[in-house]
């Protein structure tokens, strides 16, 4: 029971430390918390066995309660937040309240502790089996908005159903038929659903979560390129002034000779150019992170604009858009808009010339997902685990290629709250998805989108 007390709490500390935000995290972390106090009991028993007039034996004591009744409490909770059942915003406040009064009727009307009967079995298990079945049952039928990305299910699944089912079994079923103290074979399921959580922190992630490694050494490596960019300041902005300066020029001459294709052209390099200023304005001397500037966005606007800005890059390449305009957001749009260039910049190039481009905003119930996807030659397994490592690049021959476009578009979304999610396979292409959490970024429809009104403007 010792390596069931650390495994379990080791998880719960662990879930809190890395992703303590959650609120999926936080049940699960109570769910392994309760059970470990299970385990605490069992090993106080069985090592110490203290005397009925001890406090240690209210420590045991209190420590089996608290598992009996807590750990299918918050089972049942975990499982409502990582799959939310639609319902009235009312029921969901008091869903927690409502669960626990099987739990408080337990606590109130049945016999107290012994060593023998715990809690009263043959009453607990009217409440705890279907708390146990039922969550389960949640987390096994959810369905991803987004499947192909949604690898860390699997991982959950393999690693809290097992334990939780023969947790039920062993603890609730067979002592309410008379078969009592069965819990001491809990240890080998505890052990399965240990292993696999720490697997799944290494590779796919569990509850969305990475272990911190990678991320903090990705984090410090582009911390320590975008303070080193601020030396690049001088030798940019005066050419990228003359480049405005000479545009302005060839755009009053394309006005005064009624050339619109030239025009447009040059409108398109004075964007680009006053993007460049925008950008290079926001590093200081020894900047250490990304200053972000959250304003209102229509995220499809600028989603449009930022593809339509590759202009002559993108020919051979036939572009599939589907982007709806008037979904508003704070989100810093040069940050966010550099991201999905670099994106867009890389699908290009995987695609040599031809090849189709996906371009695509949608809503998910949670947060707005813009995905761009290739049909480029796509990565292996091991290109895309380092496909966010600063200056790593799967590209070759003339030009310059820093590696630097897929850890700065994580680095945008991690500032915003949201994820980079990245699918690939050699020859199927590459698809990269942009998350942005609808409470991190405050998204609402705008009675008139900023493209209407830039059309009625004109």
């Amino acid at each position: 029971m010792a390596f069931v007390l650390v495994a379990l709490w080791s998880v719960a500390v662990l879930l809190l430390l890395v992703d303590g935000r959650s609120p999926a995290s936080r049940l699960l972390a109570a769910v392994c918390f309760f059970g470990g106090a299970g385990a605490l009991a069992s090993l106080l028993d069985s090592t110490l066995n203290p005397s009925e007039s001890s406090g240690l034996y209210a420590v045991q004591a209190a420590s089996s309660v608290a598992s009996y009744y807590g750990v299918p409490y918050f089972f049942a909770l975990f499982a409502l937040a990582y799959r939310p059942v639609p319902m009235p915003r009312e029921w969901r406040k008091w869903l927690p309240l409502l669960l626990f009064l099987p739990v408080a009727g337990c606590l109130l009307l049945t016999p107290g502790y012994t060593e023998t009967f715990p809690i009263s079995f043959r009453v607990a298990v009217w409440w705890a089996v279907p708390y146990l079945l039922g969550g389960s049952s949640l987390i096994l039928t959810k369905r991803s908005t987004y499947r192909g990305f949604d690898r860390t299910h699997g991982v959950v699944c393999l690693a809290v159903l097992p334990p939780a089912l023969f947790f039920m079994t062993l603890n609730y079923l067979l002592p309410s038929l008379g078969y009592l103290r069965m819990y001491v074979y809990n240890t080998l399921m505890v052990l399965l659903g240990f292993g696999i959580f720490l697997v799944g922190l290494f590779t796919y992630g569990f509850l969305g979560v990475r272990l911190a490694i990678d991320r903090r050494r990705i984090d410090s490596t582009l911390r320590a390129v975008t303070s080193g960019t601020a030396i690049l300041n001088h030798a940019i902005k005066n050419d990228v002034g003359k480049m405005r300066l000479f545009g302005d020029k060839i755009r009053a001459y394309a006005e005064a000779t009624d050339q619109p294709e030239l025009l447009e052209d040059i409108r398109t390099v004075l964007a680009a150019s006053g993007h460049i200023q925008e950008m290079i304005s926001r590093v200081h001397h020894r900047t250490e992170d990304l200053a972000i500037r959250p304003s209102a966005t229509d995220l499809g606007v600028l989603l449009r604009d930022t593809v339509r800005s590759f202009g002559p890059r993108l020919q051979g390449i036939v572009v599939n858009e589907s982007v709806p305009e008037g979904w508003v957001c704070r989100i810093d749009g040069a940050q966010v808009g550099e991201a999905i260039q670099n994106v867009v910049a890389n699908a290009a190039d995987a695609m040599e010339g031809g090849g189709k481009l996906g371009v695509r905003l949608f809503e998910t119930k949670r947060d707005w997902r813009v995905e761009i996807s290739d049909t480029g030659r796509g990565m292996d397994k091991k290109q895309l685990a380092r496909a966010l490592e600063p200056f790593h690049t799967t590209k070759s021959g003339q030009g310059l290629h820093f590696g630097l476009g897929l850890p700065y578009a994580y680095h945008v979304m991690r500032k915003h709250g949201g994820e980079l999610l990245l699918r690939s396979a050699p020859g199927a292409g590459t698809t990269v998805c942009f998350v942005l959490p609808k409470r991190a970024v405050g998204v609402h429809r705008a009675a008139v989108s900023l493209a209407e009104r830039r059309n009625a403007d004109s």
